[in-house]
């Protein structure tokens, strides 16, 4: 019997229903101010990739340290956004390079904990962005603050914001796929073009991350943990832009969704709690 249909064509939510007791993936959200008052907020575009996964989206506020495990209780899948913030440099032992760049310190208050609950507990876990390297820094990894400050590697802020969104996200550089590994798996490729919009990027990579993909440079581009159990991949590039229009994106989705679906399998429920040793 063949997999229903868990895909749309297009980005109209009201023609792309999820099948009934669809997996449930996190997004935890950012904080922004907007006038005098906080908000929290998750980019449309990360909500609607979840759905592409064939997942239904709970977007998370700022949690206690106390709620993480009932959170992840109810969760199939975490996926941690891009954000215009950066991972505050406290977490991997430096001050702050550029104080004009935006921080979200109370993401990280709750976000880095989380990812090290979500690994242990082999929840399928999916990083974009700063989530890439919110999970470089949770599991002991560091980031360079302004990469195109490092001798040797190349501005990977891409077209600044004067240019228009589809140059803003369009293919910026390939990315070399490290044989054997996860992606090269997922993609059944070598090489893929992406593209980039990050001013961090690794530094040093954490222990146990296994490097999944390299720009010309040699900047990490992806890594997963594969001595974790579960499905987890952390990408630098925004997979989630116009994502049913790139092939590469589609794929990173639908196995995200896949392992999803396998985590919500009834010989997964009783245990969960049971296997989180965070």
């Amino acid at each position: 019997m063949s997999e229903p249909a868990l895909f749309c064509s297009d980005l109209n939510l009201s023609n792309c229903p999820l099948p009934r007791n669809a997996p449930r993936v996190l997004l935890p959200a950012c904080n922004r101010m907007r006038g005098s008052h906080p908000f929290h907020m998750v980019g449309r575009k990360y909500v609607e990739a979840v759905r592409l996964a064939g997942c239904s989206p709970v977007i998370v506020p700022a949690a206690h340290p106390d709620e993480l495990l009932d959170w992840l209780d109810m969760a199939d899948g975490v996926l941690l956004t891009g954000s215009p913030s950066n991972v505050n440099p406290g977490h991997f032992g430096q001050t702050v390079h550029d104080p004009s760049l935006p921080l979200d310190p109370l993401r990280d208050q709750w976000t880095l904990p989380l990812i090290r609950l979500v690994l242990a507990r082999g929840l399928p876990l999916l990083g974009i962005c700063r989530g890439f390297q919110e999970v470089n820094t949770a599991m002991g990894g560091s980031l360079h603050q302004a990469v195109h400050e490092q001798p040797g590697l190349a501005d990977h802020r891409g077209p600044s914001d004067e240019f228009p969104l589809e140059q803003q996200y369009g293919p910026f550089h390939p990315v070399h796929l490290s044989a054997g590994g996860l992606l090269a798996q997922v993609l059944q490729a070598e090489q893929v073009m992406v593209n980039s919009l990050h001013g961090q990027g690794v530094a040093r990579l954490a222990p146990g991350a296994r490097v999944e993909a390299t720009a010309p440079d040699g900047l990490v581009e992806a890594f997963s943990f594969p001595e974790w159990p579960g499905f987890n991949l952390a990408v630098q590039w925004h997979p989630e832009w116009q994502a049913t229009d790139n092939p590469v994106s589609m794929a990173i989705f639908r196995a995200f969704g896949m392992a999803c679906r396998s985590w919500r399998a009834p010989e997964h429920t009783p245990n969960r709690r049971e296997v989180c040793t965070g």
